[in-house]
């Protein structure tokens, strides 16, 4: 039995062909900045594949923000103009194939627990750390997608109701701290405190150009800069997750997205100020943080996981 599984991100949409939990064709596609051209983005990637593999059981689409159990793209904070984007009706009534859609960092924590860095565990949280932050929570051996579906927007957690604004309308969100954007922001207050040389350089020399990527070639190259730099990144990252330690008690969290890229300089300082932010740290298991190992398709791995299950197979 032939799925498909497409992963709408806001730079691209990825789409894989899965037979029998193997990958037997990808597509991809730039997301379009047009809002109502995505869906035709979207039908393009699902042709391709269905023209490459033949008639699929089922397609099911990943995208960013608030997804209702309709399949309606409610609020999508970091695709502007997606608000209220009927995706799943669109796309089922355009190919004529059972269409199932859920958010992109839901899908890819599906993705990694089914066949990633969370196989085995019953209880189970991954953050994705792009340019804001998804979520996705497992919980007793299910994905938990509350009353909505809109359950695992852990990156407008607030974590400091005076800080920088988010896409989303609120301020201080935790993806204004741990995400890419926040790299690039933690990055950029350094350049101007002339204290990451290296990464204005980097930058070409202007410290309002210094964005995430600069920090990540400085680590590469062992910039203490870049390690301060990202010692800080770590420590919001650990602060999100401690909370959500507090609230769901998993057995492990995994982490995937851009950032992942850092490696150990992000993880060895992530555990570090986890264990002294968690509540009763001394008192409980351990709680690994491990990165994900399925890279980007996670998420369209993910979505053909639920188009699968969609078939009742």
């Amino acid at each position: 039995m032939i799925v498909l599984g497409l992963d709408l991100g806001g730079t691209k949409c990825l789409g894989l062909a899965v037979e029998d939990g193997r990958v037997v064709a990808e597509h991809r596609l730039p997301t379009p900045p047009a809002p109502r051209d995505v869906i035709d983005t979207v039908v393009a990637v699902a042709d391709a594949l269905i023209a490459a593999t033949g008639e699929p059981a089922g397609i099911g689409i990943g995208a960013p923000g608030l997804v209702d159990r309709h399949g309606v793209l409610r609020a999508a904070p970091n695709l502007p103009g997606g608000d209220e984007l009927a995706i799943g009706p669109e796309v089922a009534a355009r190919t004529g194939r059972p269409v199932v859609v859920d958010n992109d960092a839901t899908c890819a924590t599906l993705g990694e627990w089914v066949s990633g860095a969370g196989v085995g565990a019953r209880t189970l949280v991954m953050v994705t750390l792009g340019t804001g932050i998804g979520g996705g929570i497992v919980a007793d051996g299910r994905i938990s997608r509350g009353a909505n579906g809109f359950a695992g927007e852990v990156g407008h957690m607030v974590i400091d109701p005076n800080g920088p604004p988010c896409p989303c309308g609120h301020r201080g969100c935790w993806e204004r701290y741990a995400s890419g954007s926040g790299l690039g922001r933690l990055a950029r207050e350094a350049a101007h405190a002339g204290l990451a040389p290296r990464v204005v350089e980097l930058a070409g020399g202007d410290p309002e150009m210094v964005r995430g990527e600069h920090v990540t070639a400085a680590l590469a190259e062992g910039d203490p800069a870049a390690i301060r730099i990202v010692a800080d990144l770590a420590w919001w990252l650990a602060l999100g997750l401690a909370n959500l330690a507090n609230i769901f008690d998993p057995e492990k969290f995994v982490v995937g997205g851009g950032l992942v890229v850092m490696g150990e300089a992000l993880f060895t300082a992530t555990t570090q100020a986890f264990n002294g932010l968690v509540d009763a740290a001394d008192r409980r298991p351990p709680i690994p943080i491990s990165p994900a190992v399925l890279g980007e398709r996670a998420g369209a791995v993910g979505a053909a996981a639920l188009a699968t299950e969609a078939a009742g197979t």
